[in-house]
């Protein structure tokens, strides 16, 4: 029920169901705790989903963000998985969420900018399919398309990992991520997607990469879900 919940109408729970849902085949007294706490606060909001205000001045875009290695606890050394990072990602038409994840990365990266720009190269992954989409459907009805072709504007808040994205080489610490997560520097190349430096307050894709504060929380809620 809270999967089907934070897919379809609550994406402000997706990383916390997500973190809980890790732990189904041996849960604890702390899971339960944490499970407990997310339906009081659906209690709490049971009338609220996602209030779509669409923006005509909007086209595509995608937000897109990593936690780098956010499990890590000095008392759980020998879990291989407390090091992985999370992605999270938003994919926004008119200013309105379209779909939108919170996951482990199924790799452990080496740095803050290796783990963002995994998460760019996933994100990526679900947006250009959507782009086509909106490319053929451009053709046969007529409905908001800023420029003669539809482009995609991801926001990121790493340097480093945009610094990679837009370069057309390879270095000695990103070669062995080249051929998997290389896939979509052509798109970045001939213009179809741009990459902006976003500000980490502004970042929507925060709210899927780790727990928040109450007050940023709140705010990134209200600009992902309108209230």
């Amino acid at each position: 029920m809270l999967g089907y919940l934070q897919g379809s109408t609550r994406p402000d729970i997706s990383m916390a169901v997500h973190q809980c849902a890790r732990f189904n085949a041996y849960p604890m007294l702390c899971h339960e705790k944490a499970v407990k706490r997310i339906a009081r606060y659906l209690l709490s909001s049971s009338d609220k989903g996602i209030i779509y205000k669409p923006d005509s001045t909007r086209g595509l875009e995608v937000y897109v963000d990593a936690d780098f290695a956010g499990g890590w606890s000095s008392g759980d050394v020998h879990n291989p998985e407390v090091v992985l990072s999370r992605t999270g990602y938003v994919i926004m038409y008119a200013g309105c969420p379209i779909t939108w994840s919170s996951k482990l990365q199924t790799e452990i990266a080496l740095s803050t900018t290796e783990a963002e720009y995994i998460a760019l190269s996933q994100a990526m992954r679900e947006s250009l399919p959507s782009l086509n989409l909106m490319q053929e459907i451009g053709v046969v009805f007529k409905f908001f398309n800023p420029k003669p072709k539809f482009h995609c504007k991801v926001f990121e808040d790493n340097v480093s990992c945009i610094k990679v994205a837009e370069s057309p080489k390879f270095t000695p610490r990103t070669k062995h991520i080249a051929i998997k997560y290389h896939h979509f520097r052509k798109f970045v190349s001939d213009g179809t997607v741009t990459i902006h430096h976003i500000d980490t307050k502004q970042q929507i894709a925060d709210i899927f990469t780790k727990p928040l504060d109450e007050r940023l929380f709140n705010h990134l809620q209200k600009v992902l879900m309108g209230w």
